[in-house]
């Protein structure tokens, strides 16, 4: 007991914050790093800093991660040079906060150093934003290679190379999550997942015009790059739950994957396919064919756009493919008579409008009398819709549940049953919950989103009638609320 608290009290002495900037103790980044360690925090101060940053072997542990934030309510940019930031070797490091922006090979690098036998591990990367890229070739807004255990939460990605670039571009990357980002204007594809990747979850994203491919499933790489090198798929097990996609060449590429599962998504217009089936890497003494996929419990909006509702290259096994429960409407043509696919989609709904509440402004959330209410193939996964509300039994088809109100919809009824005051305001407003409270007991959850529809703010297990926002660390203009009573939503409104 004695060792064991000895090493708690040296823990906290020694755990220390760093600062970063202008007048402060560190002028950059790769000073601050140099000299922390597990459970150290680096806090970077508002600034526009230069690229060219690189940082080898910074690694927390599994209970002291390393975090390395921008200062909350500061604007740090890092801009131009090569990269930004590359990291080789790292673990449980805490990136938040930060835009990198005009780099001219990939905005960030973050790999294994050239030896998967030491990939880098507990990454996250937590509201920053990629944007920008001075670039129009292969260049990534963020490259990552050998990279296990990571997560991509509350980003945005914008404007990447219009070449063969992609917002995420993952080689070999294992157990990892990417949820609640935004991608708009890309070039080749937003997140690109190759050369052995596995156990990936790409889950409640916004995609706009996001690519030739929105989702690279897969794609073609170098027999030397794989991670592991025996692998013998380009990715596999990779979950797409949720997401929303508008546009795009072909939203969703199956490309030398297995056993890939693409589950309650809302596709909107896409421009010339639906879903691609193709197989780049050949080589049939190790590499399985393209097969053993799910497409099931998809909304898929088509126009005139579209011809080919299915792309299939040779080498590939479509037969092997799983379509269920998707809903196909095709808006300028009341008599189609639904999609060309290598199989049968079982339960398809084929010609009924799904009644989005509000396609034009991008809300696709369902509206009452939806046929894709209730129409779901019973998934287990995903657990939760776009708007983070559980799905019901049955599921709705799509990326939202339509059973219950679950959108971030300022013009919900139930609206008026909460009271904002001042509105608008610029320092503080009290948010009166006392018209849904049941009981004193009884706690509720508030959640603030930007029009983006990523979560800025929540406070949870709220047991007061009242609560207090502050506008502190938000930026001027529109915010949605949501409150949440016994895990369905009791109210929405705006700020």
């Amino acid at each position: 007991v004695s060792i064991h608290l000895c090493f708690m009290l040296s823990t906290v002495a020694f755990a220390g914050t760093h600062h970063v900037g202008t007048g402060q103790t560190h002028s950059n980044l790769s000073q601050a790093a140099a000299v922390a360690i597990p459970g150290d925090t680096i806090l970077v101060h508002q600034g526009t800093y230069g690229g060219g940053t690189f940082i080898s072997n910074l690694q927390g542990n599994a209970s002291q991660w390393i975090y390395i934030h921008a200062v909350q309510g500061e604007t740090v940019t890092y801009s131009g040079g090569s990269s930004a930031w590359q990291f080789s070797d790292g673990a449980y490091l805490h990136m938040k906060g930060f835009i990198f922006q005009q780099q001219t090979s990939n905005g960030v690098n973050m790999d294994d150093g050239g030896s998967y036998n030491t990939p880098s591990h507990h990454l996250v990367f937590d509201s920053c934003t990629f944007r920008d890229i001075n670039a129009t070739g292969n260049n990534d807004l963020l490259k990552m290679s050998g990279v296990d255990d990571f997560e991509i939460r509350n980003c945005i990605f914008l404007n990447g190379s219009t070449g063969a670039g992609d917002a995420i571009d993952m080689v070999g990357c294992h157990d990892g999550l990417i949820k609640n980002c935004r991608f708009e204007n890309m070039g080749a594809a937003s997140i690109q997942a190759k050369g052995g990747c596995r156990n990936i979850r790409i889950e409640a994203n916004f995609f706009k015009d996001a690519g030739s491919r929105s989702l690279n499933l897969g794609g073609s790489t170098g027999l030397a790059f794989f991670r592991p090198i025996n692998a013998p798929y380009e990715a596999a097990d990779l979950k797409v739950y949720s997401n929303i996609f508008i546009g795009s060449e072909a939203p969703i590429a199956y490309v030398g994957c297995i056993n890939t599962e693409v589950v309650n998504n809302t596709i909107y217009v896409p421009t010339k396919w639906v879903i691609r089936i193709l197989q780049e890497t050949v080589d049939t003494t190790r590499f399985l064919p393209c097969g053993n996929n799910t497409f099931r419990n998809n909304i898929i909006y088509l126009d005139n756009q579209v011809t080919t509702q299915c792309n299939i290259g040779t080498d590939t096994d479509p037969q092997s493919f799983t379509f269920s429960n998707d809903l196909w409407f095709h808006s300028q043509n009341s008599s189609w008579a639904g999609p060309s696919l290598p199989v049968t989609d079982a339960n398809r709904i084929v010609g009924q409008n799904p009644l989005f509440v509000n396609a034009s402004l991008e809300n696709f959330d369902l509206q009452s009398g939806s046929p894709a209410i209730g129409n779901g193939f019973a998934s287990v996964n995903p657990v939760q819709d776009y708007t983070r509300s559980n799905f019901h039994t049955p599921r709705s088809i799509g990326a939202f549940e339509g059973n219950t109100t679950t959108g971030i919809k300022a013009e919900d009824k139930l609206q008026n049953k909460i009271n904002a005051y001042p509105n608008p305001f610029s320092e503080s407003c009290i948010v009166d919950l006392s018209s849904i409270k049941k009981s004193a007991e009884e706690n509720l959850n508030f959640h603030l989103y930007n029009l983006l529809g990523k979560e800025v703010a929540s406070y949870m297990n709220i047991s007061a009638n009242k609560l207090t926002i502050h506008r502190k660390g938000l930026g001027s203009g529109v915010y949605i609320y949501k409150v949440m009573q016994n895990n369905q939503q009791a109210g929405t409104g705006k700020l």
